[in-house]
């Protein structure tokens, strides 16, 4: 048994600092190279934000190719028996992107460290400038469609009683008060939580812990499929993080969100 094998996904300062040097340990940080090198949890490793989407408009949050991620998981020395903890600066955006890249990727070992950079600086813990070794060239990975919703897989959806869209967008968002797209609004019957609404300030951006109970008054319930989206799929990292924290047994990400969604023709939308 590995030592994580006890945690539940979002781990605190406390629980990480005891196993930094665990063998089987991953450690991701998905904050800046300007802030990693500044200084980082010791064997921490850099991975830029933006290598984990597609980038390319109008839907940047999609997911980047197979060559392209078999090379970054390469660099970090990816093996099937690897324990991955992750964490940025934001509250949880990049981090949760990044834990359903681990779903592609079928790497079901990982934890989300709560609050993050944040966190683990409130409460004075080391920090590390030194710069891990390579790891290593690419890997060969077998990719999963079960943790991504596409466009069409929505739109053959939209209406089902047991979906639940979560939109991490801000409410100006949703409401088509900001447009950020073609189209302005949401897609059909989708429900807005913010996801900075999920984040407590007063605890160093932890997940707040009323989360559950505030998503069950949304009707964003464990007997629906979940499928959350923002703009690019990096907001709604957190969301889609928060969701499978709490159990939920089925939750997506719809990666191409409303950069694909608000761009296209053919989409419904509600104002």
């Amino acid at each position: 048994m590995d030592d994580f094998a006890s945690l539940p996904l979002v781990i605190e300062p406390a629980d990480l600092q005891a196993r930094l040097s665990a063998p089987e340990l991953i450690l991701v940080d998905l904050t800046s190279a300007a802030r990693y090198a500044e200084g980082h949890i010791p064997g921490a490793r850099f991975v830029d934000p933006k290598r984990t989407q597609l980038g390319q408009p109008p839907a940047p949050g999609l997911q980047p190719p197979r060559e392209q991620l078999e090379s970054l998981f390469g660099e970090l020395g990816h093996r099937p028996e690897a324990v991955y903890v992750v964490y940025d600066d934001e509250g949880g955006g990049w981090a949760g992107r990044f834990i359903w890249l681990l779903d592609v990727i079928g790497q079901q070992r990982y934890h989300y460290l709560n609050g993050g950079l944040t966190a683990w600086l409130a409460e004075d813990r080391p920090l590390s400038r030194e710069l891990p070794a390579p790891a290593g060239g690419p890997v060969a990975l077998s990719l999963h469609d079960e943790p991504t919703a596409s466009r069409d897989y929505l739109l053959g959806r939209l209406g089902a009683a047991d979906l639940a869209i979560w939109d991490a967008r801000s409410p100006q968002e949703y409401r088509g008060e900001k447009v950020l797209a073609a189209k302005g609004g949401h897609i059909p019957g989708a429900v807005n939580f913010e996801w900075t609404a999920a984040m407590d300030p007063s605890r160093a951006l932890r997940i707040r812990t009323d989360i559950a109970g505030r998503l069950e008054e949304l009707g964003i319930t464990p007997d629906k499929e979940i499928v959350t989206h923002c703009q690019t799929h990096h907001r709604s990292g957190l969301t889609y993080l928060i969701a499978k924290a709490l159990g939920y047994p089925r939750v997506k990400g719809y990666a191409g969100s409303w950069g694909e969604w608000g761009n296209h023709p053919d989409t419904p939308v509600e104002l």
